[in-house]
């Protein structure tokens, strides 16, 4: 089977993002989902999904908003996870779908909107798997060097050795560096003249570190700390970052996850929320502070809106007081009603502040928006589960891109003019190559 169908809750979630893996079928009860499996079969004729496009693309008849009766597919619930192939029609799981459904799961393409999937593949869309890494861990801050050709992503763990792509040969390579000094646990990348910034979310007594922004000359592995405090006190998980391209304002994001996950070795003193820093000056402020878990955030290249994700729903229960310990993972759970939405802000104020929030996407299709960036068109692009989902500014849904790993960032490189995307994530690095132009790395 190409995709993960079915997980559970592993003790490695870090820092927003649900790790998961294969459960047993045979421990699930279920009167409703007894009863559904008993259900006569649906007939095989129907045009729900039908091969379109391109080989490997697949098109669903109006976003399946009217499935065949008798159909289920099991939410997320803190011991497991499915994506779009899991919906069931006939005699359960690993039986067959008997509906055109099936097409789904063999497809690294899925699209909803075939006029608007036909300019976002093109005439060769491909997905392929390049490189295997620890899949019981993160990865995280990808991001592109124009000047260099290379990639370089973090590792969400307590090595201090990252990653680098490169592209200047056929097949890239990968390859490892260790930053001067060191940085630790790095979770959000951008490049921005000349410079990676990134938004780190470990602090540690031994490695002289607290969460905050850090850049690095990918040139010269040399790295120096911009920002490691709020007026004294401390940020308790910086995760991912923008720069505002005409501005140089850094917008990052700061929910709980370090903490809970014990990567933090100072309890939370402040709220979650969305900053905005100078870099010029030094001055710090908050943007938004109604989110529980503010995670991706991503700007639109006409910087008219800002968007930001809310993974609430990964650690909604999980406590922030500081009269009580890190929970750990073990306590850190899944709410499948809880917030895995993208939100969208104008961007106001000369380029200072947020307003008008409001929802585009709720994340049903994998498990939390994590990796978020907006295309040069104006599309936004969100890493979640088995791939990457792409929607319009108004959050109609596009397409799917499905691969065998979980997806939890995101970049576009120059290749083909930024038509080319690289996926990081547990236990892989992926690519694809698309129509769907990427914002240039400036």
């Amino acid at each position: 089977m190409k995709h993960l169908v079915a997980f559970t809750l592993n003790a490695a979630l870090v820092l927003g993002v649900v790790v998961l893996q294969r459960r047993d079928e045979s421990t699930q009860q279920h009167p409703l989902i007894d009863s559904f499996r008993h259900s006569p079969g649906v007939a095989t004729n129907d045009a729900l999904v039908r091969q379109c496009i391109a080989p490997g693309v697949v098109c669903v008849d109006k976003h399946g908003a009217n499935l065949p009766y008798p159909f289920w597919r099991d939410s997320p619930n803190g011991t497991y996870a499915t994506n779009l192939a899991d919906i069931e029609f006939n005699g359960g799981r690993g039986q067959p779908k008997s509906t055109s459904w099936e097409h789904v799961e063999r497809a690294d393409f899925v699209v909803f909107d075939e006029e608007r999937g036909r300019k976002l593949l093109g005439e060769n869309p491909r997905v392929d798997f390049v490189f295997s890494v620890n899949p019981w861990a993160l990865h995280e801050a990808p991001t592109y060097v124009p000047g260099l050709h290379k990639i370089f992503f973090s590792e969400l763990s307590p090595m201090l050795e990252q990653f680098v792509i490169d592209l200047n040969v056929d097949p890239p390579t990968l390859s490892e560096f260790r930053a001067d000094p060191p940085i630790y646990v790095p979770n959000g990348g951008f490049y921005y003249d000349g410079l990676i910034y990134y938004s780190v979310a470990g602090s540690s007594h031994k490695h002289k570190q607290r969460p905050g922004i850090v850049t690095l000359d990918p040139w010269t592995n040399k790295s120096s700390t911009l920002l490691n405090n709020y007026y004294g006190l401390t940020f308790t998980d910086c995760d991912d970052v923008i720069v505002d391209p005409v501005t140089g304002f850094v917008w990052f994001t700061v929910p709980y996850y370090s903490w809970w996950l014990e990567v933090a070795d100072t309890p939370p003193q402040l709220k979650s929320a969305t900053y905005r820093f100078n870099p010029a000056t030094g001055s710090t402020v908050v943007v938004n502070d109604e989110m529980r878990s503010p995670n991706g955030i991503a700007m639109s290249p006409d910087r008219r809106h800002v968007y930001i994700s809310d993974t609430e729903a990964a650690g909604q229960s999980a406590p922030i007081s500081l009269d009580l310990p890190s929970p750990g993972v073990a306590g850190l759970l899944f709410n499948t009603t809880g917030k895995r939405t993208i939100y969208k802000f104008d961007l106001i104020d000369h380029g200072h502040a947020l307003a008008n929030k409001r929802p585009i996407h709720y994340d049903a299709i994998g498990t939390v928006p994590d990796g978020l960036k907006v295309a040069r068109n104006g599309w936004v692009v969100t890493a979640s589960g088995n791939g990457l989902s792409v929607m319009d500014e108004y959050g109609d849904m596009i397409a799917r891109v499905q691969v065998n790993f979980t997806v939890n960032n995101f970049v576009w490189s120059d290749v083909d003019d930024y038509r080319e995307v690289w996926m990081v994530g547990q236990g892989g690095v992926g690519r694809v190559r698309w129509d769907l132009q990427g914002q240039k790395a400036v």
